[in-house]
């Protein structure tokens, strides 16, 4: 089967942010030049002939990395680019100046999302974000100038959120003409600054669900985190697409089988086409495709629930569960996690 989309790692950044728990590094920017050739040897390896519907840059922050850089990449990549791939890169404000958007625009990227977080100062420092309100607006509005599709993240459910400091935040979003949020609760990890601080999360339901709904009375909501225009990358996610993923830490799944490189940098420019492979069994797959398909619009086929499945599933059609041409889809995507566990007893 052909592998339809691309990820790629970009584990460097300029600072680490209160709540990351994500593979980068901010103290390993001399390895730069042999991370290129270490993806460049893992691309080759594992990238067969086909044209790629979407790619999709990630990190760490992609945007710290030098037009050069990417000119070397986009050489690579061109023979797999369609005309209608979708190319998304991701950036953080205070690395984006005009010329390096420029130039990322002309290498054939068409969608780009800032990691903004917020608007409201207080709370970008109590994030540990190194960008200002004002930073992150110019950012926005200079790329407005090359791009038609803008997304940008918000974090919410922190200590500091108020309805007032949300509603700001996606007023300023609205205003600015983005076309996509993707807003997501703050969850307090292993390894980030904020797991021995953990009242920086606020557990709010009430003020949670108030957020939602407010982004999705202006944008479409398509996954559980995401609203406005589809990202086709996103969406392929929640469908269980193959993807092949490559750089340091980077996951590919592939025929029902996730494969993992090296996470530390060092681990994989020695070796980028190591693998630990995990094989999904059949339940496993299941439950994946019921709870992607009920966190999004993708919903799951009937089919593939047994008679005691089925009988759980429709006690839930009322109010929980929608069946339209023989597939589930769920009326409110934050009730997901439950649904899926019930529904498979």
């Amino acid at each position: 089967m052909k592998n339809r989309m691309l990820y790629i790692h970009i584990p460097f950044c300029n600072s680490k942010c209160f709540y990351c728990a994500f593979n980068s590094y901010t103290n390993k920017n001399d390895l730069k030049d042999a991370y290129f050739e270490a993806l460049k040897l893992q691309f080759k390896t594992e990238i067969k002939p086909n044209k790629f519907d979407s790619i999709f840059i990630g990190g760490g922050t992609p945007s710290v990395m030098s037009i050069k850089f990417y000119e070397k990449l986009f050489k690579m990549l061109n023979p797999y680019i369609a005309t209608n791939t979708e190319i998304t890169i991701e950036a953080n404000p205070n690395s984006t100046k005009k010329e390096w958007l420029r130039e990322i625009r002309n290498f054939g990227v068409n969608r780009i999302s800032f990691g903004v977080q917020s608007f409201d100062e207080n709370k970008l420092k109590f994030l540990g974000r190194n960008h200002t309100k004002n930073g992150a607006i110019t950012s926005i509005e200079n790329s407005k100038k090359f791009f038609d599709n803008i997304n940008i993240d918000i974090i919410y459910s922190t200590m500091l959120d108020t309805k007032k400091i949300l509603k700001n935040d996606l007023d300023m979003a609205i205003s600015l003409g983005v076309n996509h949020i993707s807003a997501y609760s703050l969850t307090i990890e292993k390894g980030t600054k904020f797991y021995n601080y953990p009242q920086a999360k606020q557990n709010n339901e009430y003020l949670e669900v108030w957020f939602v709904n407010m982004i999705k009375s202006r944008f479409y909501q398509y996954e559980i985190s995401n609203f406005g225009k589809i990202c086709k990358h996103n969406l392929g996610y929640w469908k269980l697409k193959n993807y092949i993923g490559i750089g340091a830490g980077a996951v590919s799944f592939v025929d029902n089988k996730r494969y993992y490189t090296h996470s530390l940098i060092e681990n994989y420019i020695q070796n980028p086409t190591y693998k630990k492979i995990e094989k999904l069994s059949p339940y496993e797959i299941k439950e994946e495709i019921i709870l992607l398909g009920l966190r999004s619009i993708v919903g799951f086929d009937k089919t593939i629930l047994n008679q005691d499945e089925l009988d759980r599933a429709y006690q839930l059609i009322d109010d929980k569960l929608i069946l339209k041409d023989d597939k589930f889809y769920s009326k409110e995507f934050l009730l997901a996690d439950a649904i899926s566990l019930w529904i498979l007893g």
